[in-house]
């Protein structure tokens, strides 16, 4: 796994703009995004790309801590090609770092549904379903999960 990159995506970073938006349009075509939009939400939120020298395998994004539990919110993305090989591991591992770093004491996750790997690689990591919602005016369930244990507890440091 030496050989993954996982680099931020600038508001100003073309390219890069457009690798993220081709991940998260590919595993969540509910909401695809035009690139206005990826570079509006390159500025609230920390995104990021995972290649493996120049070939892109995934995407995530983590949402700041909010709220009095202070919650954030970690998302890995990968593209089919590349799953299980330890890639949305990897993804997942970093954003719960940065996640750390912007002080959350408690993680959530967002799936859509229908990506029933998804599922499962959040439920595999100690996620539990608390939210189950179809957006208005769509069809498509989401669901929430949020880590089990207190983000900063030992239990969490022993996994």
């Amino acid at each position: 796994m030496t050989d993954l990159r996982v680099e931020p995506v600038e508001p100003d970073a073309e390219n890069a703009l457009q690798d993220w938006r081709h991940v998260h349009n590919l595993i969540v075509p509910p909401a695809a995004m035009a690139l206005d939009e990826v570079r509006e939400r390159s500025g609230r939120n920390r995104l990021e790309n995972a290649y493996l020298g120049d070939v892109l395998v995934g995407c995530s994004t983590v949402r700041p801590p909010q709220g009095e539990d202070a919650v954030a919110t970690v998302i890995a993305r990968v593209l089919p090609d590349f799953r299980r090989r330890g890639y949305g591991v990897a993804l997942y591992e970093n954003g719960l770092t940065r996640a750390r770093a912007l002080g959350a004491d408690a993680i959530e996750t967002v799936v859509l549904a229908a990506n029933t790997d998804g599922v499962r690689f959040a439920e595999a990591r100690g996620f539990v379903e608390t939210e189950r919602y179809v957006l208005d005016g769509e069809t498509d369930l989401w669901i929430t999960l949020r880590l089990r244990s207190r983000f900063r507890s030992a239990s969490f440091a022993a996994r």
